[in-house]
């Protein structure tokens, strides 16, 4: 066992290990994983500022009627572009909700300009059931779609959009948290581990 790298030992670990809530792995062990690709990286996008909102939520191109990112969720954002950078961890494709926090989100972190999709863009009561339900399917699709080889996939989305799809134990998931999955290539996936955003800066790396 010790002459396997690291890299190695820390894949089969996450591999088989299934963590419930308040089990997940250490963070270096994450962005060890990662290094290899493989993996779906889910993030709620970063801070915002509270005295703004969606005024016009069924025109996401209307970018000035919008909840924006405020200068602390920009740079925890940028400071997680930075640790995954350094820690060698590949994003591939990058993926984002329409609106403009989550696009500005991925970005940061991604270091490349995402495509931003109707399927994960914050529906909610603007949108009918119908469409709801659709959103959340097609999400975990992109949840179980292993990325390319080598990189690892990221999508940047909504809170409502992330409970809809994965369920309850992310009611009270918070801005720029990520989740961590590992698709098996059959149509499924595995939750690996969630990691708060200012936790991504004390990995050892």
């Amino acid at each position: 066992m010790n002459a396997l790298p690291r890299v190695v030992v820390a894949l089969l670990a996450l591999l088989f290990i299934t963590p419930a809530w308040g089990q997940t792995p250490a963070v270096d062990d994450i962005l060890t994983a990662l290094r290899g690709g493989g993996y779906v990286i889910v993030v709620r996008h970063g801070a915002t500022n509270s005295d703004q909102a969606d005024t016009d939520p069924l025109n996401p191109e209307n970018v000035t009627k919008q909840r924006h990112l405020n200068d602390k969720g920009r740079a925890q954002a940028k400071a997680v572009g930075e640790v995954f950078k350094a820690a060698g961890v590949p994003i591939g494709k990058a993926y984002s909700s329409r609106f403009q926090r989550a696009v500005d989100t991925a970005r940061l972190i991604g270091g490349k300009e995402p495509h931003a999709l109707l399927d994960v863009t914050e529906g909610g009561l603007v949108v009918s059931p119908k469409e709801n339900n659709r959103r959340a399917q097609a999400f975990r699709t992109l949840a179980s779609t292993p990325p390319d080889a080598g990189t690892n996939t990221l999508i940047v989305t909504h809170k409502p959009n992330i409970f809809d799809a994965f369920g309850k134990d992310w009611f009270e998931i918070r801005e720029g948290e990520a989740s961590i999955f590992k698709p098996d290539g059959a149509g499924k996936y595995q939750l690996i581990g969630r990691v708060q955003i200012d936790d991504w800066e004390k990995a050892k790396r």
